[in-house]
């Protein structure tokens, strides 16, 4: 694994403001009258600019963060704070302001789309729902399928007459449409075979970049996070473990857990 301590995007003097903050978070699910906790005081923020990784085995509670955060699922406990202003308790005009904010890239991408709706159309919705006119949503849509490397024919596409990784960098460029604050990656490139995964994980560095993106990258690949990411929070059943820069994460494990995810990715 190549040593990478960088912010990504984040000049050197730059204010790190804080776009999210996840504190004391707690979830309990219940499968046959047993409790099993997804989220257990779980606590950690992304800063403006910058690429957090949360890494762990599946059912470890990553993705039951991210679908908190997104009001898909409501906490037990705890607190989301976006810009330093509460979200768990928006409703309404102000929720749908929150799905602006903050967009999400999902595992599968041919699923995250109607199939009965072509591409472009997939894109330009939110724009849609914010007032944009169609025109002006049309050729929107038409700059971010550029910035996500896709010809414009792609958006009279439908999702199963592409590949798994076209149809990923449509759905990047429909999250990118309402201009969120946040994007969270769950799994976005584990789908993928090798060679598309790392020409996604290029575009979306490149797109982090230049457009100065928060990121929130959920995976369970060290490698991966070492090289996209400028922290990284390790999750355990239902906990952080462990929080730091990767190198030091990664080179010097202190919980066993942890060193079990560093061994297993050799």
């Amino acid at each position: 694994m190549a040593p990478r301590c960088a912010f990504v995007g984040i000049k050197k003097g730059e204010a790190m403001e804080k776009v999210l903050e996840v504190k004391n978070l707690t979830k309990t699910f219940y499968k046959n009258k047993i409790p099993l906790k997804a989220a257990d005081d779980v606590s950690f923020d992304v800063r403006a600019g910058e690429c957090l990784g949360l890494v762990g085995e599946s059912g470890c509670g990553k993705s039951a963060i991210a679908r908190i955060i997104t009001h898909l699922i409501p906490p037990d406990g705890g607190s989301v704070l976006l810009n330093g202003r509460e979200t768990l308790d928006l409703r309404g005009k102000e929720e749908r302001k929150l799905y602006r904010d903050i967009q999400m890239v999902f595992q599968t991408p041919q699923d995250s789309f109607d199939p009965r709706r072509r591409l472009g159309d997939g894109i330009m919705e939110s724009l849609r729902n914010q007032g944009v006119s169609k025109k002006q949503a049309r050729a929107r849509m038409r700059e971010l399928l550029a910035m996500a490397e896709l010809d414009a024919e792609f958006a009279d596409r439908y999702p199963h007459e592409v590949s798994g990784g076209q149809c990923q960098r449509a759905a990047i460029a429909r999250a990118l449409a309402p201009g969120p604050k946040l994007i969270i990656c769950d799994e976005a490139t584990s789908a993928l075979d090798v060679t598309v995964q790392a020409q996604i994980v290029e575009l979306l560095e490149k797109l982090q970049k230049e457009q100065g993106l928060s990121l929130l990258l959920i995976c369970h690949d060290l490698a991966l996070v070492q090289k996209m990411c400028s922290r990284v929070a390790v999750m355990y059943q239902g906990r952080i473990v462990e929080q730091g820069v990767p190198d030091e994460v990664i080179r010097h494990p202190k919980e066993a857990y942890t060193q079990m995810l560093v061994d297993a990715a050799l």
